[in-house]
């Protein structure tokens, strides 16, 4: 159950009386002022929803192209070993199979390239041929360095054929030692990895002044620290990957259907660096994608198999992961092992904190998992706290185990668990309330925009007004009476805050290069209006399930002033949209919207210029209001937005400077990154009997800025919260000793469900961008970043009594429940 404030709230009010000064201002590309919202803002319903509930939707899955073959993956079932010799002879004989292959057969194909490394410090990679970091073979043939890495694919007639035929595949191991803990990686002895990376260290990275940090630590009046483990989870969208290749004999073409989150960008790479294949020749597709999390933004090994399998055999080639197979094949998330220092006065200020982790990186470096690892976790560790000296070292590592990727919130939800568990600890320790030290050291508005020490500048906010918010709403001065009264029932109440500021929007552009990432991060937007009024938005996004279809048409009608039902949103065809870079770190809002909004603006300009020709009047008696236009002081001299349209098509009468038709492009590249903010409230009862933890309320107070459709945020505020529900209680991605992985299917791995949802009581705040025109800050992950610091602070704080520290997440019932009989603590 939620409840949602609405935003005549007093929160709103307030944050709009102090933020009046903070609207986003003008970018060079924009042309007219932008009009008063009338669509943009408002609760439509979402459009995409419909056929997704019907099941009408086209999923990888549901494609099935003339005469295509079936594609089954053999992957390790050891963490590490030689491979000794792989015989595939009896796997041919068998019915249906087509061919068999492995890396042999694929000689001239290149590793999948890591395009994010830690930027700015001295990396090792396992090779590729052109001098850029080498993620991964696309089948190895000489070791095989987690369970699931790819040894040999199967191709057949049918699904069923080519998944038996791998247990016909002889494969013939040496075993090798090893590691699936990133801080035992780097210790002496440890087995190795990679040739090419010693110690199996990727990167040392760190930011903030080391110096300053140690000395305010030195000199001040408390000092506390945790030992802290962020533990690896299994993203786990609806619909696990799948890939189809279409290779086009007579126009050596090729074309690949993705479950996608930046077909674009895996056109590049896959073409340039993986295939060596001209750009030209290769079409990449998503169609409907059920979920991401982060995960379908990488390249994985299936990718360019299905399409060299295809050219193989001369039809297409599909092949579509199961749940099983994806907790094995698909990028995983968090890992870090943490050893967090703050210091601070007896009367509660924050005045440093510092911050050392092992981040593990898995088997192979990722498309961008170096910089998940490093710069959004480390750069983030400060908060919403406006903290004097600051420092973070990070050790990226490789492993036996599957490789590190993003995971909705990653980076922030790692660094906001560090530091909120690090306050609550310091507020035990000096006997102070957890919300008055926080109270105490948020960053003032009037310091915006506001430099952490640690690389980002956080663009606006008011930090104290959205705290106070939560607060209220959470019933927080209620507490000590709802703890009594849950002991009665032989409960433990506790209260949990949390808070946080979460970098979103990537790019800008040059920015990112400075982090390490190889590419452009900007989003382009095209609108074409049709002669009969009616409207087309292409973008580079691609949507993986955040009803980009509703919202940018909601942009587009915005600043035309039409009904949206006129636009149609096409996306996630690399033949028809223009290049962008995808969906992911929360951007395509506050990235992909604003190209929306620009290219809407020219067009409104152009017709503008055009309509003073139709009308026979000065540009500047032209007035644009409503999709119509007329004429200052005699609105009976107009034309609508259809009779513009068709006009504009015909294009007689027009001066050259203007051309006809109305078809425009945009390029956005902001200045900077944007950073919404939140505080959230965890209530939680502990039983004493069974140490079952409920969530039994929870209150967000989150800062997106301007937000385009509530209905579509709300939803992903929920679901945000969830996820980050799920780890604080029971995700947990479990590497035995051999490396193999114990959680490797649903029997095993927990999933938080409906019933273990919360009554949630969710507001806004509002505070604009300055760094694009629409003052959107991402929405999609934010909600994610502090529900497993506010869960475990309610917990510990349950059990406080006991003189409970801290207790590692998960927090499962028999973890609880040994920590109350007296356990580790």
């Amino acid at each position: 159950m939620t409840t949602v404030t609405g935003d005549t709230s007093r929160a709103t009010e307030e944050v709009r009386a102090a933020t009046a000064t903070q609207e986003a201002p003008a970018p060079a590309q924009e042309t007219p002022t932008a009009p008063e919202h009338t669509v943009l803002g408002q609760p439509l319903d979402i459009r995409e929803d419909p056929q997704l509930l019907r099941g009408e939707a086209t999923y990888v899955a549901d494609i099935d192209l003339p005469h295509t073959a079936h594609m089954a993956i053999l992957g390790s079932p050891v963490a590490h070993a030689k491979i000794l010799s792989i015989d595939t002879k009896a796997a041919e004989q068998l019915p249906g199979v087509l061919k068999v292959a492995t890396a042999a057969d694929f000689p001239g194909v290149m590793p999948l390239p890591c395009i994010w490394i830690p930027g700015g410090v001295e990396s090792h990679f396992p090779p590729h041929p052109y001098g850029l970091p080498g993620a991964r073979p696309v089948l190895t043939g000489d070791t095989v360095r987690h369970v699931g890495d790819p040894i040999a694919v199967v191709v057949a007639e049918t699904a069923r054929q080519a998944t038996a035929a791998l247990a016909a595949i002889a494969v013939a191991y040496e075993p090798l030692p090893v590691v699936t803990r990133a801080d035992e990686a780097l210790a002496e002895g440890a087995p190795q990895l990679h040739e090419a990376v010693p110690g199996n260290l990727n990167a040392y990275w760190t930011c903030g002044d080391k110096d300053r940090t140690d000395a305010a630590i030195a000199r001040a009046e408390v000092v506390v620290e945790l030992d802290l483990v962020n533990q690896r989870t299994i993203n786990s969208p609806m619909e696990p990957r799948g890939a189809v290749g279409d290779y086009n004999a007579v126009t050596d073409e090729y074309t690949l259907y993705a479950t996608t989150q930046g077909p674009h960008n895996h056109r590049f790479l896959l073409a340039a660096l993986v295939l060596g294949i001209p750009f030209n020749k290769l079409r990449v597709i998503a169609p409907t994608v059920g979920g991401s999390f982060g995960t379908k933004g990488y390249l994985y090994p299936d990718m360019p198999l299905v399409l060299l399998m295809s050219k193989a055999l001369g039809r297409p080639v599909k092949w579509v992961d199961t749940r099983t197979g994806l907790m094995s094949s698909t990028v995983q998330g968090r890992d870090h092992r943490q050893h967090a220092t703050l210091a601070g006065t007896r009367d509660g200020r924050i005045t440093a904190v510092r911050a050392t982790s092992h981040a593990n990186l898995g088997a192979y470096p990722s498309t961008i998992g170096p910089g998940v690892a490093t710069a959004l976790m480390g750069r983030s560790i400060s908060g919403m706290y406006d903290i004097d000296a600051a420092f973070c070292e990070v050790y990226a590592v490789f492993t036996n185990t599957v490789s590190l990727g993003a995971q909705r919130g990653s980076g922030r939800a790692e660094a906001a668990f560090l530091m909120e568990r690090l306050v609550d600890r310091y507020a035990r320790e000096i006997d102070m309330d957890p919300a008055a030290v926080r109270r105490k050291n948020l960053v003032p508005k009037e310091k915006f925009p506001y430099d952490n020490g640690l690389g980002w500048t956080y663009d606006s906010g008011n930090y104290p007004l959205n705290f106070e918010r939560a607060i209220e709403l959470s019933g927080y001065a209620d507490m000590p009476a709802r703890k009594a009264e849950a002991r009665t029932r032989g409960k433990r109440l506790g209260v949990g805050i949390a808070t946080y500021v979460a970098i979103c929007g990537v790019g800008p552009s040059t920015r990112m290069s400075q982090e390490g990432m190889l590419g452009g991060t900007w989003e382009s937007a095209n609108i074409r209006v049709h002669p009969t009024g009616e409207v087309s938005v292409t973008v580079g996004s691609a949507s993986t399930g955040q009803s980009h279809g509703t919202v940018f048409a909601q942009v587009a009608a915005d600043e035309l002033g039409i009904d949206p039902a006129l636009v149609q949103v096409f996306e996630g065809d690399t033949q028809k949209a223009p290049y962008g870079q995808g969906t992911y770190g929360s951007r395509s809002y506050s990235m992909a919207a604003p190209a929306v909004a620009l290219t809407a603006r020219k067009i409104k300009a152009k017709l503008v210029r055009a309509a003073a020709v139709f009308l026979n009047v000065p540009e500047e008696k032209v007035v644009y209001e409503g999709g119509a236009v007329h004429e200052a002081g005699n609105p009976e001299n107009a034309k609508t937005f259809s009779e513009l349209a068709m006009a504009m098509w015909y294009g007689w009468g027009l001066p050259p400077e203007i051309e006809p038709a109305l078809d425009e492009t945009t390029h956005f590249d902001p200045p900077d990154f944007n950073y919404p903010f939140g505080s959230h409230v965890a209530v939680v009862e502990v039983d004493e009997l069974t140490g079952e933890t409920e969530v039994v309320s929870y209150t967000a107070v989150d800062d997106a800025g301007n937000i385009g459709n509530p209905k579509i945020v709300l939803g992903q505020i929920e679901g945000s919260i969830v996820h980050g529900l799920g780890q604080a209680l029971m995700e947990a991605a479990e590497y035995d000793e051999d490396g193999l992985l114990v959680s490797s299917d649903l029997n095993h791995y927990s999933l938080p469900r409906a019933v273990d949802a919360p009554f949630f009581t969710l507001d806004k705040t509002t505070t604009p961008s300055p760094h694009n025109p629409l003052g959107a800050k991402g929405a999609g992950e934010i909600a994610t970043v502090p529900p497993a610091a506010a869960v475990v602070n309610a917990v510990v704080d349950a059990l406080s009594d006991l003189g409970v520290l801290h207790i590692d997440m998960p927090l499962t019932p028999e973890k609880v429940w040994r920590v109350l009989q007296g356990g580790d603590r």
